[in-house]
């Protein structure tokens, strides 16, 4: 029985557009530094380093948009002691290198040499993550600090071969016109490592792989690879119309769905040639109407830090219901992905509820379930599933989750990488934090169906695409999203780098998202930011003078089908409205009204700058005074009231949409216009309408937010509120930290505010996801520094699953303790599980005797941390581990000034449980020297005594059970006693439990059944009777009079 190791992911989400990576230099980056590993290094990209076997040389520049040489700039720093340092960072290691500072008058660039075994020892063929690189000017001062990669190009499992015979560009440049689709793979713990595959029409035959290492940056890096001799190897060259499908790159295993089928390379890390040779899997019964049709499922995960429990699985699912002869449409295999299993189990064949198809199912190694997505005519469904070797099995995780019926189109499910959101998207896009239990709503695309997601690890953004090739963005975690723009190429994919930079991908060419100074802007690519307005007019109603809330108008005769796009929806929550005269404000909050007609949707806004009002000479009836007559039951009429004769003013055809504001009181949206004195109104808020009620002039203004004369407001996203940084600037953007059972780990991160000349004290939206609160105890923190900037301290403690002044059961149950001892001690905290007599009896403090509070117990941390009962009071974290406990090695050592003695004959031992319980047992070996002595022994210390050597504890119990192993009297002059704890969880029902659950359901059942029975026999109708009864007592009840006697 091993030890489980618990890990966390803190994910820190803040305003939409939060400001990602490292950044100490605000606004445009004007000088940074350019690096490179061979050559010149390239101006306008990020830094791309690579580590060979031989050392690693570096030559940096600092490059300037003022005109200054880097030469200028190394004679400037150098003279005053500076010089670059290169920080070298990966969820395990952190190395800081410095630049050489003496310089030759020559030279043009800084130079550093570091020996590969500074870096890393390690020269095997492995899955290994890539490196964050963190240049700066100096050490610690974070100037001009600029961010790249390091990739080991000798341990990169997928670089160490070709994948098959090698194309030149004119080779390539044939296939571009016969390619309708592409498919892109990356390496699961180094980003920039990626392969892209074409997808052919039928007028065209092969597999045709593109590989970078660079993150597809320039075309030219990319080498080109034919594996059409290789498939047909498998399958035979009298089959035509081959073609890539789908394509996953795992840790070891290159994954390649064909139109011919079903490809899996051998292990990456032990190559058997100088060409990747594949292995095809079969499915019975599918041909390649079927294969063309197909897609893999990856849940990514990084092998980097492998633990022995952690291997890669992959699905593939087919588009078709299975027939009578298939044992499904969905298979799934773990690596060394050669036993290719049906995705649900044969006994859930035939339910009611998985009559479905299974659009997608993902393992949940943290979960240690499966997770599928089922669709059918009706309904779109979740269910997790518990793993039991290797194999979902029969029992549920979590009750089924049904999404609305709006929620028809599902097209697939996905795990963020490197974190636990998992996302089921399609024409909605729901998302969950606890692995499929819940889902909260994020986005309703309607008939635009999304087909593609696009994530980094990096920066945590998600890119999704729909079928129209609008393109929408939100962070993991994160309950808002933005349309970043669209693309208009017919063949297209995206893909995130390792740094999180998003590239657009053709046949032919390959655009990066943003420029260098954007750092991760993805919306170079997608053009300018897009308006997410709609067609409609907005009515505005002023709360206070910062406060508006804008009605959104649907006509009465909008068709039922066609109202969602006049109405306010999720995508606008966070963004500002912009008028087209002057003004904007902060959308703050999303309401849906359930009316049948008028105001159907609302938005509460935070203004930023004052909304522009109608001047006379705009409209003409703002020189009248305003009356208001009711004429429905949201409708008014608004007629105009001269104030002096000879005034023009009346109401005109452009002034259809506008709204009348009157301070204090509802707004109107003029709806049309009845006559030049008279004009037609809805009231935003009715119940605040005075009715006759008539406005001087002056009193009432006109704002216009219509849509007929040309929409007058859009909506934009908001410009960065906040800049994000580590505190602990040795940590990348994006970190995966291991804690160990007991331990704990404490981060910093600081969020400081994007605002010039102004200094406001507002606590950023800040957000702290814990994936498994049964497992982790998270505290946070927050403060303002000196420079207004808010920092924020989280520390994160895996729990010890210890109450306070807890007792472990008894032998007559969990409820009665029965034990003088109590653990984590707490004078001023009631005392749990003590309703018996006889518990009440029990339980004595001794650390914590005649103190008040836990405080008063003066426990050190050595004695919180002892397995000694004589300190049970300050014990607060035991090793826990699951039920059942089954052969637990028990190794004794003896440490004397000579070293470790391990424990053996003549040394036997006595175990006893210091609680007096019982439902464990020990094995051991007694050979014939060991029974002679053990039978000597044990009437004389009534007590079993062990064979210390290959001692194995197994405990069927649950809770505590603290145990003492001491050595028998006689072999040594000292008294040996060790004493360990262990606290099992997750024990199920104890027997007769299930018996009777089972036994009283079915008695139940066999009731009711016969109880229908005899009811139907006798043409007995309960309901009828219930009905006639109760008509009765109504028709008695009439004729009643009652009278109630005065009281005395």
């Amino acid at each position: 029985m091993e030890l489980p190791l618990l890990y966390i992911i803190i994910l820190l989400l803040t305003i939409f557009d939060l400001s990602s990576g490292i950044i100490y230099n605000k606004g445009d980056i004007e000088k940074h530094f350019a690096c490179a590993s061979e050559g010149i290094p390239p101006k306008n990209e990020i830094i791309k380093l690579y580590l060979s076997s031989n050392d690693l040389k570096i030559q940096c520049f600092l490059l300037s948009e003022s005109g200054h040489t880097s030469q200028e700039f190394l004679g400037v720093f150098t003279s005053g002691g500076l010089a670059p340092s290169l920080e070298i960072i990966n969820s395990t290691y952190t190395g800081i290198f410095h630049f050489n500072l003496t310089l030759f008058s020559d030279r043009l660039y800084w130079l550093i040499e570091i020996p590969r075994e500074n870096i890393t020892k390690n020269t095997d063929i492995a899955a290994v993550e890539e490196w964050l690189v963190r240049i700066t000017l100096q050490h610690g001062l974070h100037i001009y600090t600029t961010e790249g990669t390091l990739l080991d190009n000798v341990r990169e499992p997928i670089l160490q071969g070709d994948l098959g015979a090698i194309m030149t560009k004119n080779d390539i440049s044939e296939v571009y016109q016969h390619v309708m689709d592409l498919k892109v793979a990356k390496c699961p713990c180094a980003n920039d490592v990626a392969l892209l595959g074409f997808i052919l029409n039928e007028t065209y035959n092969g597999i045709y792989i593109g590989l970078s290492f660079s993150g597809f940056w320039n075309y030219s890096d990319t080498t080109w690879y034919n594996l059409t001799d290789t498939i047909y190897s498998q399958v035979g060259e009298e089959h035509t119309k081959l073609s890539v499908v789908d394509m996953v790159l795992t840790n070891h295993f290159l994954v390649i769905l064909t139109s011919l089928g079903l490809f899996v390379s051998g292990d990456l890390r032990y190559p058997s040639s100088s060409v990747l040779t594949f292995s095809r899997a079969d499915f019975c019964g599918f041909e390649r109407v079927d294969y063309v049709k197909g897609k893999l499922w990856y849940n990514e995960k990084c092998f980097a830090n492998r633990e022995h429990f952690e291997v890669d699985y992959v699905t593939i699912t087919f588009e078709r219901n299975r027939t009578l002869s298939e044992s499904s449409s969905c298979f799934y295999s773990k690596e060394p992905l050669r036993q290719w299993l049906p995705c649900l189990p044969h006994i859930l064949k035939g339910r009611k509820t998985i009559a479905s198809t299974v659009v997608t199912f993902l393992v949940d190694q943290e979960h240690s379930a499966g997770v599928y997505l089922f669709s059918n005519q009706k309904t779109t469904t979740v269910s997790v599933s518990t793993l039991k070797n290797n194999k979902p099995g029969l029992k549920p995780k979590f009750p089924l989750f049904v999404f609305p019926s709006s929620f028809s189109s599902p097209v697939g499910m996905v795990f963020h990488p490197r974190s636990h959101f998992l996302y089921a998207y399609g024409d909605q896009v729901w998302f969950s934090i606890d692995g499929g239990n819940t889902f909260e709503f994020l986005a309703d695309f309607h008939d635009d169906v999304i087909k593609n997601t696009y994530h980094s690890f990096y920066t945590s953004d998600i890119t999704f695409v729909s079928r129209s090739g609008n393109v929408y963005l939100t962070k993991a975690g994160l309950r808002r999203y933005s349309k970043i723009g669209s693309i208009n190429d017919d063949i297209f994919t995206l893909y995130y780098d390792h740094m999180g930079f998003i590239h657009k991908l053709t046949p032919d060419h390959f655009e990066a998202g943003g420029s260098f100074a954007a750092f991760g802007n993805s919306k170079g690519i997608f053009g300018q930011p897009p308006d997410m307005g709609f067609e409609t007019a907005l009515a505005p109603q002023f709360i206070t003078l910062k406060e508006v809330v804008f009605f959104a108008y649907v006509p009465t005769n909008e068709p039922q089908e066609s109202r969602y796009t006049k109405k306010f929806s999720n995508i606008h929550l966070g963004k500002v409205i912009h008028s087209r005269k002057t003004g904007t404000a902060y959308i703050r909050e999303i309401l849906q009204h359930n009316l049948t007609e008028g105001f159907l949707s609302s938005i509460i806004v935070e203004v930023i700058d004052p909304f522009g009002i109608e001047e006379v000479n705009e409209s003409s009836c703002l020189s009248s005074s305003l009356s208001i007559t009711q004429t429905g039951n949201v409708t008014y009429k608004l007629t105009l009231q001269p104030q002096t004769s000879g005034t023009i003013s009346s109401f005109q055809d452009l002034d259809v949409e506008k709204t009348v504001v009157i301070p204090g009181y509802s707004s109107f949206m003029i709806i049309s216009i009845l006559d030049d004195k008279n004009a037609l109104a809805i009231a935003t808020m009715p119940a605040k309408v005075l009715n006759n009620m008539t406005v001087p002039k002056d009193s009432w203004f006109l704002y216009n937010f219509g849509h007929k004369n040309g929409r007058m407001w859009k909506i934009y996203a908001k410009p960065c509120n906040y800049w994000f940084q580590q505190h602990d600037d040795s940590l990348s953007l994006n970190v995966l930290k291991y804690i160990d059972l007991g331990k704990s780990h404490t981060l910093k991160v600081k969020v400081i505010p994007n605002t010039k000349g102004v200094r406001t004290l507002e606590i950023p939206l800040l957000n702290v996801i814990v994936g498994n609160p049964n497992l982790l105890e998270v505290k946070t923190e927050g403060s303002f520094d000196d420079t207004d900037s808010y920092v924020m301290k989280i520390s994160a403690a895996s729990k010890a699953l210890r109450q306070v002044n807890y007792r472990p059961p008894s032998n007559m149950g969990i409820a009665i303790p029965l034990t003088d001892n109590f653990y984590h001690a707490d004078p001023s905290k009631p005392i749990p599980r003590n309703l018996f007599p006889k518990s009440k009896k029990s339980g004595k403090f001794k650390q914590c005797a005649n103190a008040s509070t836990r405080e008063e117990c003066n426990c050190t941390n050595d004695q919180k941390f002892s397995h000694a009962v004589a300190f049970s009071d300050c014990r607060e974290k035991v090793p826990r581990f699951k039920f059942p406990v089954t052969q637990y090695p028990i190794s004794l050592e003896i440490y004397s000034e000579d070293g470790h003695i391990p424990v053996e004959m003549p040394y036997l031992v006595t175990v006893t449980e210091v609680n007096r319980r019982e439902n464990w047992k020990l094995k051991h070996s007694v050979p014939e020297n060991v029974k002679k002595l053990k039978d000597y022994l044990e009437p004389r210390l009534d007590a079993p005594v062990y064979n210390p050597l290959g001692l194995n504890l197994s405990i069927k119990g649950s809770e505590l059970f603290h145990f003492r192993v001491s050595v028998v009297p006689g072999v040594t002059f000292c008294n040996l006693v060790e004493e360990f704890q262990i606290y099992v969880d997750e024990v199920p029902l104890p027997f007769p439990g299930h018996t009777l659950i089972a036994v009283a359901t079915a008695v139940v059942l066999g009731a009711l059944i016969f109880i229908t029975f005899m009811l139907q026999i006798r043409n007995i109708h309960p309901g009828d009777m219930f009905q006639n009864f109760m008509t009765t007592n109504k028709v008695n009840l009439s004729n009643l009079s009652i009278n109630q006697l005065p009281y005395r």
